[in-house]
This record gives structure tokens, C-alpha cells and sequence, in this order.
């Protein structure tokens, strides 16, 4: 009886402890949140994956008039930029005209939750506050993202302990092997916003596209299986790029990490898988019955076959 009584003691310390750190990694990521929403800063920061280096420049600011605006620049090859003001995002890329958008928050390697509510990820991902240490000369807190199933890569995130900005993110499979990180090399908080921001919150931006309702798209065929958690939130019809060839496509997020599903047709009646990994990122291609699947996302490969398995036609006159 008192064995049974020190090893219910012994649970419910591990389950108190457990809860401790959950809730101070929720504070830490709740201040990074306020942290990216709110203050004034430049950062240049490098995404490091199959042993490549993207730099990018980052500039962050609030307006007189309390509006957010952002530039992202990546800083090798051809010139790209991505600009904020409030709700529109537009995109300067090389060979293309400019175009804006209206979105809340810009593309970029940095998870967009990470500057929203990231409770919302309560459901799918654990918050483990792990301990101190130090990146960029600055002393860190370590948090760690931790995915409640095998679906999942983990997310670890190192805050400045004086900003809560972020000063390194990694992304590990659950045997803790690193795929890809970020790692930042500059970081300058300012009192008021850079002068390339101000310039930005006084520009014209390019007119915003009128996107086609992505909601309104049926499709013949339909994703059976996902992990828990991921929605559908955009689909469209498109021709790729290079090929112009059309394609289905539909994007699904579990409020951290996006997965394309892209259908077909192929001159091929059948084709193996064949996968690829660009740092944590899956991309798995394989031809079933004449029909192309294509999944995208950072995400194992296993997963990302289970989703392509999933995918089935509708007979014809279904819903």
C-alpha cells in the first residue's frame, strides 16, 4: 500500500511539473506573439537545410497611425521582396509584374501562428519549456513544439529572454534529427520604424488581385485521410509554371504547417512513388489509374504517402 501510495505521489508531481511547463511555454510564446505584433525591429536571419544557406532581411514596424508594415527580402539570386501594409501583401519577384493580395500576415519561413494565437495548437502539438542557453550573444529560452502524434516534425524555438523575439528555430523528426533550421544573425530593436518602412507606409502599393472564390471549387476527387487537426483552406484550379499543364489543387494547415495536395491527368497509367526531401520539406509524386498525386509539406514522408493514398475519385453523378 505505500508503494501504491509513493508512485501516485511520484504522477502527480510528474503531471503538476508537466503542467508548470506547459503554461510557461504558452507565456513565452504568448510574448512572442506580442513581441512580432508590436515592436520595431530589423533582423537578418539564414534558413540552413541539405547544407544551403538562404539569407533574408527582415524589417518589422507600427506606424503613427498604429498600421503594421513588414519587409521580407531575400538576399541571394534574383531580388525578391515581399511588403505588408496592414491587410495587403505584395510581391516583387523578378520577370513578373508586381501584384498584391489581401492577406493579414506575409509568406515567409517563420510559422505565421507564431505572431497569432498559438493556443490554437493546443489540440494537435505539446508546449515544453526546456531550459536556457545562448544564440546570438543573447541569452535564450528554449521552447519546444512538440506533435501529439507521428504525423508531425517537432518545432524547437529559441526566444530572446529580454524581447521574446525569436533568435533560432530548428525543425527535428521525433528521433531528434535536424532537418532544417533558422538561424539569426542580426537583430535590432528601434524605437520607431526603419526609414525603409516609413517610405513603405506612404507608397502606392500594386493593385490587389481579384482572386476567384477558393471556397467554390468542386473538384472529382477528394483527400479520405489527413492527420487530426488539418483543414481545408484554399483550392483552386492552375497551370503549371513550366509545363502550363492544369492541375487541382487544394491546401490544407493544422495552424502550423501547410500541406498541398495536387491532382493530374498523366499520359502514365501507373508510376511508382518517388519522394524527395528539401529539408523538411516532403515533396511525393506518384501516378495511380492515369491520375498524377503531388504532396507538398513539412511533413515525413510516410505521412505524406498516407495522404496520397487517401485520395480517391468520385463515381460519376456523386456529390
Amino acid at each position: 500500500m505505500k508503494s501504491m501510495s509513493s508512485w501516485l505521489l511520484l504522477l502527480s508531481v510528474s503531471f503538476s511539473a508537466s503542467a508548470v511547463e506547459s503554461d510557461q511555454a504558452q507565456s513565452w510564446l504568448k510574448r512572442l506573439s506580442d513581441s512580432l505584433n508590436s515592436l520595431n525591429f530589423n533582423t537578418s536571419f539564414v534558413v540552413v537545410k541539405n547544407n544551403q544557406a538562404e539569407p533574408y532581411h527582415w524589417f518589422h514596424g507600427i506606424t503613427e497611425d498604429n498600421t503594421e508594415v513588414e519587409i521580407l527580402s531575400l538576399l541571394n539570386g534574383p531580388r525578391k521582396d515581399v511588403l505588408r501594409k496592414g491587410n495587403t501583401v505584395s510581391y516583387i519577384e523578378p520577370e513578373m509584374p508586381p501584384y498584391s493580395v489581401n492577406a493579414s500576415h506575409i509568406s515567409s519561413p517563420i510559422p505565421a501562428i507564431f505572431s497569432q494565437d498559438v493556443s490554437k495548437l493546443v489540440e494537435n502539438y505539446e508546449f515544453i519549456s526546456v531550459g536556457r542557453s545562448r544564440v546570438l550573444g543573447k541569452p535564450a529560452q528554449l521552447v519546444r513544439i512538440v506533435s501529439r502524434d507521428t504525423h508531425r516534425f517537432g518545432h524547437w524555438v529559441w526566444l530572446d529572454m529580454e524581447t521574446g523575439l525569436p533568435l533560432k528555430l530548428a525543425l527535428l523528426t521525433r528521433q531528434g534529427q535536424l532537418l532544417e533550421q533558422i538561424q539569426f544573425t542580426h537583430l535590432e530593436i528601434t524605437e520607431a520604424p526603419a526609414e525603409s518602412l516609413l517610405q513603405l507606409a506612404d507608397a502606392e502599393l500594386p493593385q490587389v488581385l481579384d482572386l476567384p472564390d477558393n471556397e467554390a471549387q468542386e473538384f472529382a476527387w477528394k483527400v479520405n485521410w489527413l492527420p487530426s487537426g488539418f483543414k481545408q483552406v484554399k483550392s483552386n484550379r492552375h497551370r503549371i509554371a513550366h509545363t502550363k499543364q492544369p492541375v487541382e489543387f487544394m491546401l490544407f494547415n493544422d495552424g502550423l504547417v501547410d500541406v498541398s495536395v495536387y491532382v493530374n491527368a498523366s499520359a502514365e497509367k501507373q508510376r511508382p512513388v518517388e519522394y524527395v526531401m528539401n529539408g523538411a520539406t516532403v515533396v511525393l509524386n506518384q501516378v495511380t489509374n492515369g491520375f498524377e498525386v503531388s504532396v507538398v509539406g513539412k511533413i515525413p514522408s510516410t505521412t505524406a504517402k498516407a495522404i496520397a493514398d487517401s485520395v480517391a475519385f468520385k463515381a460519376a453523378g456523386a456529390p
